[in-house]
């Protein structure tokens, strides 16, 4: 069972990826920052916000040994920081200047890979800092990594569905179609596992796509020169795009976008799921992590949260499969399943018992006053009815941000900021004027959503989409 034990809020935008050390978790946002929290207390350190990125920060990763950090963004550069000061240690720019999508440091620490949406793959030497060897997908974005537990090979994911397998010296070992709708992302296990033929060479590998999809493959490793992808099962329960994925350290459980999957032995194809429904994300699971070691997972959301959950340590693989809703169902239709859930992570779990008696369910909940809680429910306890009811009024307050989020076409692409003078590139896409006009100034001749020329730079007023962000902005002032 995962308990919600803290959520993070400090992200004015959406939360794209958090990832953990041994003891920080870094997460970096639309907002341009990464942000670095202590895993004793999940209080932010005194260097944090780490702010350099000129547009989105789209990926963040620890190395082996926790002491630097890399993230990646927009403005094509991925950056590297001390994370025991804050201090920035380089500035890697990819080659061809393109958004950087994905970043990822080998086991070892010998690489820092960084992939684009030109397509293009990087690596670094991760004690120089210096460019290593490169090459490029045959198609689509780069928008996905995951290296092997030794650190020998990597596998890529691209908008066009693709999965590539490459080795340290950039040379393509295997190709192959994944997903319709394009990778979002893929994990390989740290551990081992047997198919009958390669012991100790096999991994299990997940990946997940805009097809709702996520599919588990088997990966082996043959020897230095040659590596092999086999598809084994297609895990169902998602609803929509599915963005991320992750191991846990032990590989027992995969967490994706929307669903927690358990495996209960180390053998391909064997596992037991079951469903149980949480309700406490808002929006799109963009990305999850689980910290090494223990069973603690991040997961962080386009409603600009990350929720930190911890897992049942007496039972971490009982089969469980914990579905997060894409959108958050409102509290009137919530289950009585729902509210006894929504009591455990609320820290009220003395009152389950009486609430499954009562048979409360959501319309219930919000029904729910000071004199029912004393003379129907019997809590005897003042501070306990009080904390109830306060729980209640920020559940409502909550739900009520929600409804009232911006449109995703009123943001700028780059900026993912309320746009104010929307206008129409050659690509056919809006954008705030000045945000568009610094991207071009920087040299930069190519789309922001697509990576191609622009056949012109002429911009065009979206006086419609003006009038249409006007008028919401009116609605929201009544």
């Amino acid at each position: 069972m995962a308990t919600l034990i803290h959520t993070l809020a400090d992200h004015s935008d959406d939360v794209n990826y958090c990832a953990f050390s041994s003891s920080c978790l870094a997460t970096c946002s639309l907002d341009k920052t990464v942000r670095l929290y202590s895993l004793n207390d999940f209080a932010e350190l005194p260097y944090s916000p780490l702010r350099g990125h000129t547009y989105a920060v789209h990926c963040c990763c620890f190395s082996p040994s926790g002491h630097t950090l890399a993230s990646c963004s927009t403005d094509g550069t991925t950056m590297v920081w001390d994370t025991r000061n804050g201090r920035r240690l380089a500035v890697l720019e990819q080659p061809s200047g393109s958004p950087v999508r994905v970043c990822r440091f080998s086991p070892e620490s010998t690489y820092l890979m960084s992939g684009a949406a030109d397509g293009s793959v990087v690596l670094w030497n991760a004690q120089s800092l210096k460019l290593y060897r490169s090459g490029n997908v045959k198609d689509g974005s780069l928008v996905a990594c995951a290296f092997s537990p030794n650190g020998n090979f990597f596998v890529t994911g691209s908008s066009c569905g693709d999965l590539t397998i490459w080795d340290d010296k950039m040379r393509c070992l295997y190709n192959k179609k994944a997903h319709d709708l394009g990778v979002t992302c893929c994990d390989i296990s740290s551990q081992p596992i047997s198919d009958g033929e390669h012991e100790s060479r096999c991994f299990q590998m997940a990946s997940c796509g805009q097809d709702n999809q996520i599919k588990l493959w088997l990966i082996s490793f043959a020897d230095f020169a040659s590596a092999e992808l086999k598809y084994k099962y297609t895990l169902s329960g998602h609803s929509a795009p599915v963005l991320a994925c992750a191991f846990s350290y032990d590989g027992q459980m995969l967490v994706s976008g929307q669903v927690f999957f358990c495996f209960n032995t180390n053998k391909v194809n064997s596992f037991n799921v079951i469903f149980h429904t949480f309700v406490f994300i808002s929006r799109y699971v963009t990305t999850c992590a689980f910290a090494p070691c223990v069973l603690l997972l991040a997961t962080g959301s386009m409603d600009k949260t990350v929720n930190i959950w911890q897992f049942d340590h007496k039972q971490p693989c009982s089969g469980h499969i914990i579905q997060n809703e894409s959108k958050k169902r409102a509290v009137e239709n919530w289950s009585e399943e729902d509210v006894l859930a929504w009591l455990h992570a609320q820290g009220l779990t003395d009152l389950v018992g009486i609430f499954k008696m009562n048979n409360i369910d959501g319309k219930e909940l919000l029904n729910l006053t000071k004199e029912s809680l004393m003379n129907e429910l019997k809590i005897e306890s003042l501070g306990l009815r009080s904390k109830v009811l306060r729980k209640i009024e920020e559940l409502r307050v909550k739900m009520e941000s929600v409804s009232v989020a911006i449109p995703d076409e009123f943001l700028c692409p780059i900026t993912r900021e309320l746009m104010k003078e929307p206008v129409i590139a050659a690509d056919g896409y809006s954008y705030e004027k000045e945000a568009l006009e610094n991207w071009l100034n920087n040299k930069r001749r190519s789309s922001p959503m697509t990576n191609l020329p622009l056949p012109s730079l002429l911009l065009t007023p979206n006086r419609s989409l003006k009038v249409a962000i006007s008028r919401w902005l009116e609605t929201q002032q009544k």
